[in-house]
């Protein structure tokens, strides 16, 4: 039996995610996420500006009239939310932590999803792929991969990015919708030099997501349709001045103490994270891929409606 704890957890991130489906996102979610093709609808008569190649010659012939046929999209998807559990999703310097976050933005999508009868499926992943829920529909099924996502225990803590993706294809067949939510940080080599714990892990593109993620990204990508939404906290890009600190990395265990009322410490953190980032954009820019960037302290409602309003425009003019 689920604690009443858990389930009073659920249904608040399920009237929130509602409230917002219904009030703005889910018409934008139609028209962002294409179904995989167009499907035979009936046999109409040609009218001036129709497509010669959409004839029906075997009717025409037969009426001794032009007609054409006539196509509609198919709407039903699969989505695939491929959720990072590893040891860092723990963080939040506020009230709600990175795993909490993605499971409020999963759960966006996923009732978006069902309100177009498209199918959700869900990989945890860590080092390795923790669990996998393959597509079904309904509320039922969507609350379940919520509950997952915000209450599974993971084995491990650490982030394989690539052994996941390569899970996903074996799995996912045919052309599918593919949200990754992660904080998109790999594992660096523990080094004193560095500013410490949790928040001087995984710097630099080459350390952290790692040439072999980057190219996981791209295939995956010429396979589905793949959306990136990091999911990150504000002391991952810029350090609080808080004088000493002890930190533990959430995936290597290390403890580290750092000053962090240090000035020029801060700064240089800064400036690695900034340049961290623009790599990290590069990389989804040269694979195709879509991006978003959420803040555990910044609401997302408003940031994901531009996202869909920004991959809109492009599809309609690209």
């Amino acid at each position: 039996m689920i604690p009443r704890e858990i389930l009073k957890k659920i249904r608040q991130i399920e009237i929130r995610s509602l409230r917002l489906v219904n009030e703005s996102l889910a018409g934008a979610y139609h028209s962002v996420f294409k179904g995989q093709g167009m499907n035979f609808d009936e046999v109409r008569e040609y009218q001036p500006g129709d497509e010669v190649r959409t004839i029906d010659w075997n009717v025409t012939a037969r009426m001794n009239h032009p007609f054409v046929k006539k196509f509609v999209e198919e709407r039903e998807m699969t989505v695939m939310l491929v959720v990072d559990l590893s040891g860092s999703g723990l963080f939040g310097s506020g009230e709600q932590s990175k795993r909490e976050l993605a499971a409020e933005i999963a759960s966006v999508l996923a009732f978006s999803a069902t309100r177009n009868n498209d199918k959700i499926g869900l990989i945890l992943f860590t080092e390795g792929v923790e669990k996998y829920i393959p597509p079904r529909k309904g509320r039922r099924h969507v609350l379940r991969v919520i509950r997952e996502i915000l209450f599974y225990e993971p084995q491990r803590r650490g982030t394989d990015l690539t052994s996941t993706l390569q899970f996903l294809s074996r799995v996912v067949a045919h052309r599918a919708v593919v949200v990754i939510l992660s904080d998109f940080l790999g594992q660096t080599i523990p080094t004193r030099a560095d500013m410490a714990g949790h928040l001087r892990r995984r710097i630099v593109l080459s350390e952290s997501l790692g040439q072999a993620s980057a190219t996981a990204l791209r295939q995956a990508n010429r396979k589905h349709d793949v959306v990136a939404v990091q999911i990150i906290d504000r002391f991952e890009s810029e350090l609080p001045g808080l004088g000493y600190l002890v930190l533990k990395d959430a995936e290597s265990g290390e403890v580290v103490e750092i000053n962090t009322g240090d000035a020029r410490k801060r700064g240089i953190f800064k400036e690695r994270q900034e340049r961290a980032q623009s790599d990290l954009k590069k990389l989804f820019l040269s694979a195709g891929i879509d991006a978003i960037q959420l803040r555990t302290d910044q609401p997302y409602a408003a940031a994901l409606g531009r996202f869909f309003d920004t991959r809109e425009r492009r599809r309609l003019h690209g």
